[in-house]
């Protein structure tokens, strides 16, 4: 009785509020069939369902669609590439929507849902602990890293089916606090799996409470299930980086600076000089440690899933590792012989391109803004569809085939067409580290197996979740490679 109430007063809301026609300016956008009150929302019933439906939506209505979720929440889904570089190419629109402020208790100010000039000192301050001189420091901790990545595979020897959704984020967990925070955690050891496991589940609540009419707004969020498994969850991300800083602070007190300057170094730096709260920190430390591993490690486990499924493009990749190392199998990579595997890297761009790690970026409009002979009005959500623009056979021909020769020549596309870590002013502070651990962790594995198709075939079903998965795992074969 009490919901059917609630559902009433949210309909007297909705025509008290709605805009008339005159109004906004983005009624002229082409909009597929909704459903009053409730807009598209009931267009996807789950994860798996949204890149299916948002893809048909553009094939039928257009490159700029007007979609409503909800009585109050109207978005324009774009893969137009004029509107797509105006918006990302913009020094004033780079407000978030208002779908990421579901990750707010979660990672607060951190700088992915930073706003204004939040925002800008906090990315000032931030970008030099990704210059390439920082990063060069890391590349022995990525190989150490992966080493024990391989001796886990190495206990899979011969399997027809290894899931590696269940190996790489734990691998790439480790990467991150050790070389951003400074610290060792030992995930793939099996300690702080907690973590990782929240993270996952943190990552269908905000997409669940983006799909649930429901969930979407606080005042009816709160008598559903997930808003109570939020709070927990949200408690174990948050013990489990303050943690981390205080064992950083720790090690800093006794054994005193790293040579090894870490993010969390440079935040602990900022803070003594009181340019960084210790909210501050935290905020930025669990913004760094999901994306910093959860991106990541998505990109690993699809490049490696491609490989599998395409023995020549392997082959390939296998041959540039012969001709940097020879027969060697754990060599000491250097941060240059990282650079030089440009074939590898060929494959990494192309298996981003298929299976971005964010398929979906947005944008909010504070205020009416023109483009072109329109305008489109204040309060209106962008939704940026980066898996549809990187299937555009008018920039990459037969877009659904896996070819990595295509980005032999960067020249080709146009620089708003292929956008896997965004870009613009707000484009991804961790792209060159990111880069470079999935080449070394790539290349490490190729050197040591050969990898399969897993048997049985394994079909992957996406799921658009804050970062792109399968929600049936990634699977392959393995087969150790011959030590001569």
């Amino acid at each position: 009785m009490f919901l059917i109430a609630v559902v009433v007063v949210l309909i007297l809301i909705y025509f008290f509020l709605k805009p008339g026609k005159n109004t906004t300016n983005i009624e002229d956008f082409p909009e597929p069939p909704s459903v009053l009150f409730f807009g598209h929302a009931l267009d996807v019933k789950s994860t798996t369902e949204v890149l299916d439906v948002t893809s048909n939506y553009v094939k039928n209505y257009g490159k700029i669609v007007k979609l409503r979720l909800g009585p109050f929440f109207k978005a324009l889904l774009v893969t137009d590439y004029k509107l797509v570089e105006f918006f990302l190419s913009s020094n004033s629109i780079l407000t978030k929507s208002l779908n990421y402020g579901f990750a707010r208790s979660w990672l607060g100010s951190g700088l992915i849902l930073a706003n204004g000039m939040h925002w800008k000192q906090h990315r000032k301050i931030l970008t030099p602990a990704f210059h390439f001189e920082i990063l060069k420091k890391y590349v022995d901790i990525f190989e150490s890293v992966g080493k024990v990545l391989i001796e886990k595979l190495e206990t899979l020897n011969e399997k027809e089916s290894v899931d590696l959704d269940f190996l790489v984020p734990l691998c790439t967990l480790d990467v991150i606090c050790e070389t951003a925070m400074g610290t060792q955690i030992n995930a793939q050891k099996g300690e702080n799996l907690e973590y990782v496991h929240s993270v996952k589940e943190m990552c269908r609540i905000i997409v669940a409470r983006f799909l649930s009419p429901f969930k979407i707004f606080k005042w009816t969020y709160w008598m559903t299930n997930d808003f109570y498994v939020e709070r927990k969850i949200v408690n174990i991300l948050h013990a489990f980086t303050s943690k981390v800083i205080e064992r950083r602070k720790m090690e800093r007190n006794v054994g005193g600076n790293s040579k090894k300057m870490s993010f969390l170094d440079l935040l602990l730096k900022f803070s003594e000089s009181e340019k960084l709260s210790d909210r501050d920190i935290c905020e930025e430390v669990d913004t760094f440690m999901f994306a910093g591993h959860d991106t990541t490690a998505a990109s690993v486990c699809f490049a490696l899933y491609l490989l599998a499924n395409n023995p020549k493009v392997q082959e390939k990749v296998f041959s540039e590792q012969k001709d940097l190392f020879g027969d060697e199998k754990n060599p000491l990579v250097t941060y240059q012989e990282l650079q030089n595997m440009k074939y590898l890297e060929y494959v990494i761009k192309e298996t981003l391109r298929l299976y971005p790690s964010v398929p979906v970026i947005g944008r909010y409009l504070k205020e009416d803004t023109k483009f072109g002979n329109r305008v489109i009005s204040a309060k209106t959500n962008v939704a940026i569809f980066i898996y549809g623009i990187h299937r555009n056979p008018e920039y990459f021909p037969d877009p659904e085939k896996f070819n990595p020769e295509r980005f032999e020549n960067m020249n080709n596309f146009p620089p708003y067409a292929y956008i896997p870590f965004s870009a613009g002013p707000r484009n991804c502070i961790g792209q060159k580290f990111a880069m470079l651990e999935m080449k070394s962790l790539i290349s490490k594995v190729i050197r040591h197996f050969e990898l399969k198709p897993a048997n049985p075939h394994h079909q992957l079903v996406l799921a658009a979740e804050t970062v792109l998965k399968s929600a049936n795992g990634i699977k392959i074969g393995i087969r150790a490679r011959n030590s001569n």
